[in-house]
């Protein structure tokens, strides 16, 4: 695929193209990347990929694509950056080249791409902190039950599906009156309470609700 490393190693690079960070608990509100950051502070456009056979290609935006290559012409990475599909941006990372030798930019870069995602990591910490809070019993009731099922499921699998079966019938039973409750208030402050977006949060007001959203 030409002489440019970068170009034999596209494959890998579109497996990483979708390469994101989600927690469990926040989903797709709280998407978070890696951002490339040019020398003026810009964000790059992605790189046009040829396929070997020139019938079609690939747009690439993953961090590792932006090189400074010429197959095709690329711009240099100047810094990483954390995002969040919330619109949190971390803080820019210089990418340090002092001791890259020969390796290629996916490589040396890669330190600073996991930089990137511990500042997001900090920042899904903060969404939690500022989202409703659980009774401190009730919140150790639930790590106790998910731990017990867990620990069940080692020894017992189809009793541990039981288990948590149960927990979905409690959770539909339980959580129905108080999504209509909360579909009446204000949808910014229902979401940030969650810490979803208000797409996602009245998705899941209307799946605990029983109304087609």
């Amino acid at each position: 695929m030409g002489g440019d490393p970068a170009h034999g190693a596209v494959w890998e690079v579109l497996v990483k193209e979708d390469e994101t960070w989600t927690s469990e608990e926040y989903g797709k509100s709280h998407e978070g990347r890696v951002g490339t950051l040019l020398e003026d502070g810009s964000s790059p456009k992605a790189v046009y990929f040829d396929s070997n056979s020139g019938g079609f290609g690939w747009e690439v935006s993953h961090w590792s694509v932006y090189d400074g290559g010429t197959y095709p012409q690329r711009p240099q990475a100047h810094a990483l950056q954390g995002e969040c599909s919330c619109g949190w941006r971390g803080e820019p990372r210089i990418v340090d080249r002092t001791t890259a030798d020969d390796l290629p930019f996916r490589e040396y870069g890669w330190e600073t791409a996991g930089e990137c995602q511990d500042g997001w990591d900090e920042h899904i910490q903060a969404v939690a902190d500022t989202t409703v809070p659980l009774p401190a019993e009730l919140e150790t009731l639930l790590h106790d039950v998910g731990e017990a099922i867990e620990r069940l499921g080692q020894d017992a699998p189809t009793a541990a599906l039981k288990a948590a079966r149960s927990l979905e019938l409690i959770a539909a039973r339980t959580a129905h009156g108080p999504a209509h409750d909360a579909r009446g208030q204000d949808p910014e402050k229902v979401a940030a309470a969650l810490g979803l977006n208000i797409d996602d949060s009245r998705a899941l007001l209307a799946r605990y609700g029983g109304w087609i959203y």
